[in-house]
This record gives structure tokens, C-alpha cells and sequence, in this order.
């Protein structure tokens, strides 16, 4: 069957082709009138419950045969009478509950089990269900009138250890258990089913399921025929497969959300998917319906699952926002959100990879092996990089994780968003290798963020601040207005937000405390605003916003950085800057002299084979292989904060948003042929495909004379901030003194290679 050469139930992208079945494999002898179907429709408004059933028989003559009901745990007990034929029979009875019953959802899923019985001849069958209810209001969900936020993550059929989805409902626990851990309420399996393990787990530990009928019919398709609504054979088996899966698995209460499956093609998709979101709103309404993920956006669905709130678009490259403008956390989807009229999924939000960890390679003791990372690793080797490999993993690792913090405060900022979905929690093997998960394929952690860390931002309840910007001087007044989302079980009352300004080594610079008040469940709830006059703050300096909720656990920060408001950057007389290599420059190092050498990023020469490499603050999205090398191509800077160069620069080790000012105005030189023994100050982490070694700061003895390179151009108007500034600073400072000793040696020839074709004089 057509259903799409990049569907996740047949792709090798991320696991080996099946060829055959696997689980639990059975013929089940039965009396010659059984019980065939049994599904339980709740009604949470009366607390009661609807059982439809069907019988099936294989006797010739009609007949009547009495049905009784149980629910267990409870009292519950209810009969009917059903009739058949040939074709077999149907029955319905309505089963009260009563407003003592237990309601399933996240917080408390609560399951029954219901057995019904045909006394004449011994034949029974059990079914287990939850009181579950969504709904939708505006653009928001409600889950038992509840209103809640969808916080989800893909599953695209990711299992190296066998190729195969787990059939047993443990290893389905430890997924779930691992993605609750990390705050996350819902998957979504990604064109295809799970098998019935993954919806007993979900139930048991309250995961809501997005289920898709096993299909990605994009334009993939070299014929039209296969492409939805052509009436070729995928339109008919589509169909059929939704029914199937909601005759299966419609009882289970996490199954909430159902679509034909991902980013369709097709001339007709678009009636074809009204028709098809319609039936099934008509024919089961349990759970919600939508077109599909991605697109379309059409009249009949329930909610939208569309790309449009998110912060890296496809094909948007560096004029993505985190990209082309200063870092901010004020910025939300609300404009679009008031543009529709039904819930929205923010669809595959983030995609921001990490380097590949090698130390992941022996865990692939199972059905498929690493390859690409051996491929990766050789590459890397080649460049005398490789004892840097774990390095680049955590600084990368550092800036994915702050990005995936920014991508979902966004989202919780929006008012009356009903939701995200990441791409991804764990690394997606395929595709070229899309390692964009802080976990990786065996959704194990990768050693720069921890699950209790990353619930600080994605969780039922998160604390927010909206700050303009992140970057002050010591004459500015740092302003934050404090926001909650909370989506708990619960409203909160009577609650305080606590708030401190720390530094680098969590001492309190200022502190204070807003105005207690209770907390509906909702987001974009204000809790009050901040003002914080920074003069006498030491500084330069690296600080955080920290908020808490108390009572309690909830807690969240921001980085924010503090500059000298006036900051000396004289040129000492015995030190050259210049912008070239010209004779004035080769003779101040021959003489013995010092040269700062700033490259214009326009001068920095480019690879031979793929040209110039695009430099942006955020690191890669999906991966160059499968983007058609969309930017960026590198993903953020590696220092070493102690380095005497930046001793009055505060840094971390890796990029963090004050570095977004110097990227902006910055190309990466690429130093591969200079020695392998160069360690620059501040390297760029480079694509694994590439592998190349790449520098903005570097320094070096030519002759007699040492020499500072650096291209940053932090001498241009674009430069007169007070991130640039500071840099600058801290450099003249650093060749103006005796720790300006450089060991490696570089020669002319060397430095020029890294400039486009000199321009003469």
C-alpha cells in the first residue's frame, strides 16, 4: 500500500524494514454466537456510560441471549437483551455512574473495567475504559471541562535495539514515565499506529496519544495516483485503517486525537480530508479529529496541528527571529491564535540539533549500528578534533537547550495557545541524522540538562518573564513583568512570587516579592511586574532572574548580562590594529610587534566546495543533509571562559544569548589547514557533515611579532553595543599585557589563507 515513502510505519529511517510481524499472534476458539466488539462512550455530564456492542453468530436461525454488564472497581451491574441473525446482532445499554466516579485524565487516571458476559453459553469479554472527556473552548482544550495545554513530543518509531516498536507494555512505561519526567502530557506518533502496549501504558500513567493512519502521502509520490483524494488505492485504505484502529483501540481514554497522519500532497487532499474528518466526527466522537499535521487548516477540524507559531520556519534560515534580531522574551503567537476560531498544536516545533555523542555508539547492541556516527567520527578525527568531541556535544547541548526553553515559553506565553508538539524529545536517526533531542534515540540523557531542569520551562505549571531584552548597563533599570501558565489539576490560591537578582555565584544582588493572589487554570496569567535600577551592580557580569512560586517547587530563571555603561577601549601605542594584511602589518610583525588583526566578516574566506558558511546564534535546524543546507551551518561557539583574552568578558563555555550581538556580526574563519596544534580562544562548532575546524578568535607568534585574529568585527558602527564593546575591551586588555605570549606559529602565508584575495594597496 501507497501510504508514503517517508511514513514512519514503513520508513528506514528510523528503524529496519519489519519484513514480517511481531507480537502477540493468536487464534481464539469462541461459542458459535460471541461477543465481537464492545466499545463505552462516557458521558461525563451525567456520569454514566454507553456500552454499544456487537455480536457476532454462525448460526443460521435468529435468536435472543441475554448480556450482563459489570464495571469493576464498583457496583455496577447492568443488563440487555440482544438479538441476532445471520449476520449477528447489536445491543446498547446506558450504565449510570454516579457522581462518586472516578474521572480519568493526566493527573488522575483512574481506569475501569468493564466485562460483559452471554450467561447461555459462557462467552466473555473485557474492555477496560476511563471516564474522559475532551472538549474544546475557543481555541483552547478542555479535558473534563478543564481546560489544558498540550505539551507533546513526536514518537516516529525509533527503537535501534530491534527495529521494531515494543509489543510488551513496560518498555512503553519507560517512555512515558521519561517524557512525564521532562513535563511533556502528550505523543504523537508521527504517521503510524502503536501497538495496544503503548495505549495500555498511556492509560495506566496518564499520556494523552495522538494517533495518525499510518501516512505521510506528500509529494514523495512519483505517481499522482497515490496521492490523496486521486481515488487511487491509499484514499480507500485510509479509511479503512481509521476504522480499524478506532474498532481496536477507541476504548482506551489516552487516545484523544486522531488524523490521516503527516503533511499531505495532493490536488485534492483538501476535500478529500473534509470528508474524511467529518465521518469520523460523525461516526466516533471520543476523541477529536483534524485533517492532518501540518496542514491543511480546514473548516471541519477540530484543531489545527500547523507550523505557523513557532520560532524556525522551514526555509526561514537566518532571518528566523532568534537569528536576525536581538534576544528578547516577549514574543508570542497571539496574533495567529486570534486569527483562528478552533485550538492550534504548534506542529514540530524546535529541530535544533546537538553533536552527535560517540559514547552513544555502545549502546547499539541490538538490531542496528551506528554507521553515520563511525562516518562522523572519522571525519572529525581527520581534523585532529576528535579528543574535542564530548566538548562540542555539551556546548551545542547547552544552546539546543536554551533554544528548546525560549521555543516553549513563547508558546506558554501566548495567550489561550492550546499547545506544542517537539521535534523532538530523543534524536531522530534518519534523514541525514537529525540529532535534536536532549535525549538520544534509547531516551537516555546526553549529560548538559537534566528532566528536573528542563521542567523548569515545560511542565503543567511554569513561571514566565517578559523582558525586552537580556542585555543592560549598569544605567539601566532591568523591567520584567511575571507571567504564570498553569494547566495543574487544580486552581492555586492564595499564592506569593518570590523573585531574586543573582550573579555568577548565586549571591543576591536584589531581591523582593509580588503581591499574593490565587491562579486559575489558564496561561498568560499576570502575577505583577519587576523593576530592578542597576546602578552599583558590579559589572561587567553574568546574572540570573530567578522567580518561585511559594508554597512550592516552581521555580524558573533567565539569563540576563550587565555591562559598564562606559568602557575604556584605547589602543595601546605599541599595538597595530588593522583590518588587512598589508605591508604596514607584515612589518610591524616583523619588527617584533603586537597586531590585532580584525577580519571583516566579508573578507573571511569561504569553503572552496560549499562557499561561504553561514553563521547564526541558533545551531542547526533538522540537519544540512536533508535541508538542502539550509542555515545555519554551525551550531554555536565553544571558549574557554579562562582564557586571559576574555578574563573581562563573563562568558560560559558555550553560546548563551549575550553572544547573539557578536555572531551578528561575526563569519567563522576556517582554520583546517593551519597546525592541528592551533587551539583557538573561541572556536565555532561546525557542522559533523563538514567536520571542519572553525575559529572567530585565535592568536599566534608570526616571526617575531605575535598577532591577535579575530573576526568579529567589533570595530564596525554595528558593533557599538554593549556586548561588542565589552569584548573589545577585554581583548586590548589581554594583548596590552604580559599574558600575550602566543606559543603557536603561524606564518603570512598562513594568516592570508583565511582572507578572500587581498585587495592591493
Amino acid at each position: 500500500m501507497p501510504v508514503g515513502v517517508n511514513s514512519h510505519s514503513v520508513s528506514d529511517h528510523t528503524q529496519g524494514n519489519w519484513n514480517g510481524m511481531v507480537g502477540r499472534i493468536e487464534l481464539i476458539r469462541t461459542p458459535a454466537v460471541w461477543i465481537q466488539d464492545l466499545q463505552v462512550y462516557p458521558d461525563i455530564a451525567s456520569y454514566s456510560i454507553l456500552v454499544k456492542g456487537k455480536v457476532g453468530s454462525l448460526r443460521a436461525e435468529l435468536g435472543t441471549m441475554p448480556v450482563s454488564l459489570e464495571i469493576d472497581p464498583g457496583e455496577y451491574h447492568a443488563s440487555a437483551l440482544v438479538q441476532w441473525d445471520s449476520s449477528g446482532g447489536v445491543f446498547s445499554v446506558t450504565i449510570p455512574m454516579g457522581e462518586s466516579a472516578a474521572l480519568w485524565d493526566e493527573f488522575h487516571p483512574f481506569l475501569y473495567h468493564l466485562t460483559a458476559r452471554l450467561p447461555a453459553n459462557g462467552e466473555v469479554k473485557k474492555v477496560t475504559f476511563g471516564l474522559r472527556e475532551i472538549s474544546t473552548l475557543g481555541t483552547q482544550f478542555l479535558i473534563n471541562g478543564r481546560k489544558t495545554f498540550i505539551r507533546g513530543t513526536l514518537e516516529c518509531a525509533i527503537f535501534p535495539q530491534t527495529g521494531h516498536p515494543p509489543t510488551e507494555v513496560e518498555p512503553w512505561r519507560r517512555i512515558i514515565r521519561i517524557a512525564k519526567a521532562h513535563g511533556l502530557n502528550n505523543l504523537r506518533f508521527h504517521s503510524w499506529c502503536p501497538p495496544e502496549a503503548a495505549f495500555t501504558a498511556a492509560d495506566e500513567l496518564g499520556m494523552y496519544l495522538q494517533v495518525e493512519c499510518s501516512s505521510w502521502a506528500n509529494n514523495s509520490f512519483k505517481n499522482d495516483s497515490a496521492s490523496l483524494g486521486s481515488g487511487g488505492p491509499t484514499d480507500a485504505w485510509i479509511y479503512a485503517e481509521a476504522e480499524r484502529i478506532l474498532r481496536f483501540y477507541g476504548n482506551h481514554p489516552s487516545f484523544v486525537f486522531m488524523l490521516y497522519g503527516n503533511e499531505p500532497g495532493g490536488v485534492n487532499k483538501n476535500s478529500y480530508l473534509s470528508e474524511w474528518v467529518q465521518h469520523f466526527k460523525s461516526m466516533d466522537s471520543r476523541r477529536l479529529y483534524s485533517a492532518a499535521s501540518g496542514w491543511p487548516k480546514l473548516p471541519e477540524n477540530q484543531f489545527h496541528v500547523v507550523p505557523d507559531p513557532r520560532i524556525q520556519a522551514w526555509g526561514k534560515g537566518l532571518k528566523s527571529r532568534v537569528n536576525a534580531l536581538p534576544p528578547t522574551t516577549t514574543v508570542d503567537y497571539r496574533q495567529f491564535i486570534n486569527s483562528v476560531s478552533v485550538p492550534v498544536i504548534s506542529h514540530e516545533i524546535g529541530q535544533w540539533c546537538v553533536y552527535p555523542n560517540f559514547r552513544e555508539r555502545k549502546k547499539y547492541t541490538g538490531y542496528l549500528k551506528p554507521k553515520n556516527f563511525d562516518i562522523f567520527y572519522d571525519r572529525l578525527q581527520k581534523q585532529g578534533m576528535a579528543k574535542q568531541a564530548d566538548k562540542f556535544l555539551l556546548a551545542s547541548g547547552k544552546l539546543q537547550t536554551l533554544l528548546y526553553k525560549e521555543e516553549i515559553e513563547s508558546a506558554l506565553r501566548t495567550p489561550a495557545m492550546a499547545g506544542f508538539q517537539l521535534l523532538d524529545l530523543h534524536d531522530f536517526p534518519g534523514q541525514g541524522t537529525a540529532l535534536v533531542g536532549v535525549l538520544d534515540p534509547f531516551w537516555q540523557e546526553k549529560g548538559y540538562v537534566t528532566a528536573a531542569e528542563y521542567r523548569r520551562f515545560c511542565n503543567h505549571t511554569v513561571l514566565l518573564a517578559r523582558l525586552e531584552k537580556r542585555v543592560f548597563t549598569n544605567a539601566d533599570t532591568l523591567a520584567a513583568d511575571i507571567e504564570i501558565a498553569h494547566f495543574g489539576d487544580q486552581p492555586l490560591h492564595d499564592r506569593t512570587c518570590l523573585w531574586r537578582l543573582q550573579d555568577a555565584r548565586h549571591r543576591t544582588v536584589a531581591s523582593g516579592s509580588l503581591p499574593a493572589r490565587d491562579i486559575p487554570i489558564d496561561n498568560a496569567i499576570p502575577l505583577g511586574s519587576i523593576h530592578i535600577p542597576l546602578q552599583g551592580v558590579d559589572s561587567p557580569g553574568q546574572f540570573q532572574l530567578v522567580v518561585s512560586l511559594q508554597p512550592g517547587d516552581i521555580e524558573n530563571q533567565w539569563d540576563v548580562w550587565i555591562y559598564p555603561d562606559q568602557v575604556s577601549a584605547t589602543i595601546p601605542d605599541d599595538v597595530l590594529v588593522c583590518n588587512r594584511i598589508d605591508e604596514v602589518c607584515k612589518a610591524k610583525l616583523a619588527q617584533g610587534g603586537k597586531v590585532m588583526l580584525f577580519i571583516p566578516p566579508g573578507e573571511v574566506k569561504g569553503d572552496a566546495k560549499t562557499g561561504p558558511i553561514a553563521l547564526g546564534f541558533s545551531s542547526i535546524f533538522w540537519n544540512t543533509a536533508w535541508t538542502s543546507r539550509q542555515a545555519p551551518h554551525t551550531l554555536g561557539i565553544l571558549c574557554d571562559p579562562g582564557h586571559r583574552a576574555l578574563a573581562e568578558f563573563p562568558t560560559d563555555y558555550h553560546s548563551n544569548w549575550q553572544w547573539w550581538y557578536l555572531i551578528h556580526q561575526a563569519a567563522p574563519m576556517i582554520v583546517s589547514d593551519l597546525p592541528k596544534s592551533l587551539q583557538p580562544i573561541v572556536s565555532v562548532i561546525d557542522d559533523w557533515f563538514t567536520a571542519r575546524r572553525l575559529a572567530l578568535i585565535f592568536e599566534g607568534r608570526v616571526g617575531k611579532g605575535r598577532v591577535l585574529v579575530c573576526s568579529i568585527d567589533l570595530l564596525a558602527e554595528g558593533a557599538q553595543n554593549p556586548v561588542c564593546r565589552q569584548m573589545l575591551a577585554s581583548l586590548i586588555k589581554y594583548v596590552d599585557s604580559k599574558a600575550f605570549n602566543p606559543d603557536q606559529e603561524l606564518t603570512l602565508d598562513q594568516l592570508g589563507s583565511l582572507l578572500k584575495k587581498q585587495a592591493k594597496k
